[in-house]
């Protein structure tokens, strides 16, 4: 898919260069506010960051940008029609909570005084996520001006929620309450990352997250191992056979039905994630593993992209104290999440782990299932035209051509897709150094204002070639 981009728009380029330093300063003043969303005593700052964000859209010239209510942390909405009644209309979106930090934690500054060093600023939030949500206001003031245009190319609208870091727990509800005013063509999501600096890429998918925190209860009470051992079931060495059944010898989860529907790679796809530069010794360094595992058949990059997968994320019961304890404890605890992929149901493959659970342990072992919610996958077909208008845009801003790939984390990116029918893009500049949710968060400058010019160029070229999906 790769081609030659085309050349860039001078006059995008000078104006983006030109506002830099006051850009620059408002991103500084956003950065500014400790809007974690984890932290209740933080709440007044997760609302000072949302009134903030709503008064830089309306500087920007959106007509609307409210702040919306939800039972948690308020978000941002904003628009700004276009004067082109045939023109599609995208919606751009981000999140304005960020992660704790605090100097003690490692920073080498203070995390919410941002500190520009060696054409990088660092500050919590940077990349994760106020910097690619501020970007777009640069990149469509950048095409109003090159255009002459009064109006967007393209209608565009912002929705920046203030839960993401939390797990988004209120957002469903809120597309919901306002699905009319969310009406769009198509979703940018601008919380993502590319591959490197040199080697800029476009996110094709997210996989889906399922987890769980499986209680299992043997006898009423601890017991002497010599007296009862050998004898009664232990929910410990119960949670530890689950553990160990729940992947065969190539590595395949083992519940029933676990890969029903799932949408397999395209030699396409596998031909291009391939293509990538990858230096597998430095993914393990910064794995923290001395070697690879997983399903067989499958290179590390289709593992931790494109398929699904279950995790033991902790396991635990008995005794845990110095020296020993010679018992069989009356309880134990297993946490497992599952990753899923595009043509997964996370409710079907809930309800095969409660059928599995069930049917694997023995009587006098009662047990309890508690799921913690689910995230959907999402997944970019290749050939989609409005995928194809991003990757001419950062083809243009970066003067490359633009690779695929895609990310085995999750996000809220489902919810967009299926409570507005419409496809999701993913826009995102950051790279993996940036140290998301880490000490000494930063973002590359030079990054920052290609992305913006990316944006620049996206409505354009969306305006141009809509018609052709």
């Amino acid at each position: 898919m790769s081609t030659t981009p085309a050349p860039p728009d001078s006059a995008v380029r000078t104006f983006i260069q030109d506002q830099r330093p006051a850009f620059l300063g408002d991103l500084c003043d956003w950065l500014r506010i400790p809007s974690v969303s984890a932290d209740p005593e933080r709440a007044p700052e997760v609302r000072r960051s949302a009134d903030w964000l709503a008064a830089a859209l309306r500087a920007t010239g959106f007509p609307v940008a409210e702040v919306w209510e939800t039972e948690g942390a308020p978000a941002v909405f904003a628009e700004w029609p276009s004067d082109d009644p045939a023109a599609p209309t995208v919606l751009v979106y981000g999140h304005h909570d960020v992660q704790p930090a605090a100097r003690a934690d490692g920073w080498h500054s203070e995390p919410f005084e941002p500190e520009e060093r060696d054409g990088r600023l660092y500050a919590r939030g940077a990349a994760d996520d106020k910097g690619q949500v501020l970007f777009h206001t640069l990149g469509l003031r950048a095409h109003l001006a090159a255009t002459g245009r009064s109006t967007p190319a393209v209608g565009v609208k912002l929705l920046i929620e203030g839960e993401e870091e939390s797990g988004s727990p209120h957002f469903p509800a809120l597309l919901r309450a306002h699905a009319p005013r969310l009406d769009c063509d198509a979703v940018v999501v601008s919380d993502t990352g590319m591959w490197a600096e040199d080697t800029p890429t476009v996110c094709t998918g997210m996989r889906g997250l399922t987890d769980c925190q499986i209680d299992l209860y043997g006898p009423a009470q601890d017991v002497h191992s010599g007296s009862f051992g050998g004898a009664v079931p232990n929910p410990a060495t119960e949670a530890a056979r689950l553990a160990a059944a729940l992947h065969d010898e190539d590595r395949r989860v083992t519940l029933p039905g676990f890969y029903d529907g799932v949408v397999e790679l395209t030699e396409e796809e596998r031909t291009l994630f391939a293509e990538l530069p990858f230096d597998e010794d430095a993914w393990l360094r910064t794995a923290h593993s001395g070697a690879p595992l997983g399903e067989r058949g499958y290179t590390t990059l289709e593992r931790v992209w494109a398929r699904p997968t279950a995790e033991v994320n902790g396991i635990g019961g008995g005794y845990q104290g110095p020296g020993g304890k010679t018992i069989v404890p009356a309880s134990a605890e297993l946490k497992l999440s599952f990753r899923t992929v595009a043509g997964q149901d996370e409710e079907k493959i809930q309800q095969a782990l409660r059928d599995w659970v069930a049917d694997r342990l023995p009587a006098g072992i009662r047990h309890e299932i508690t799921f913690w919610g689910a995230t959907r996958p999402c997944l970019t077909p290749l050939g989609h035209p409005a995928l194809r208008s991003l990757t001419r845009a950062m083809g243009r801003a970066f003067g490359t051509p633009v690779r695929f790939t895609r990310e085995g984390g999750s996000g809220p990116a489902a919810d967009l897709r299926d409570a507005l029918d419409v496809p999701v893009l993913f826009l995102g500049i950051s790279v993996p150094s940036d140290g998301w949710h880490a000490p000494n968060e930063k973002i590359e400058l030079d990054l920052l204002f290609k992305g913006a010019e990316t944006a620049a160029y996206l409505w354009e070229d969306l305006a141009a070639h809509w018609s052709e999906g």
